[in-house]
This record gives structure tokens, C-alpha cells and sequence, in this order.
């Protein structure tokens, strides 16, 4: 996985995900390369709600701002 990240700790605070298994809470870089991979957008872009769905999607994104 990722080398050594200086501000992991403090990212890992921060960060919204709620999926547990994920090996990339705390590691922003990699989170942002795998979802946009993806066609998605990381935890931290939603509200605690829409979060918890999973669904990443830039649609769902769009919904959750109106």
C-alpha cells in the first residue's frame, strides 16, 4: 500500500468514510486516485447521510447539493 504518510494521522481524523475495510482512510492521495479511477468521488465530498449510501457516484454527488 501507500509509503509512509506524513499527515496520515491527522487525515485519519478527518476523514468521513465509513467503510471499514478500506485501506485507504487517512491516505488522501490514494483515496482521490481510486475513486476518480472509478468515475467517483471520495467520503469526504457528502453529507454524513448520503455518505453511509455508498453510493459515490458524481450524480449522487449532484442530488445531495440541491
Amino acid at each position: 500500500m501507500p509509503q509512509e504518510c506524513k499527515n496520515h494521522q491527522a487525515n485519519l481524523d478527518m476523514c468521513t468514510c465509513t467503510y471499514e475495510p478500506c485501506s485507504r482512510k487517512g491516505y488522501c492521495c490514494e483515496c482521490l486516485h481510486y475513486h476518480r479511477r472509478n468515475g467517483e468521488l471520495p467520503a469526504c465530498f457528502f453529507p454524513p447521510e448520503v455518505e453511509r449510501t455508498y453510493d459515490r457516484s458524481v450524480a449522487c454527488f449532484i442530488r445531495s447539493r440541491r
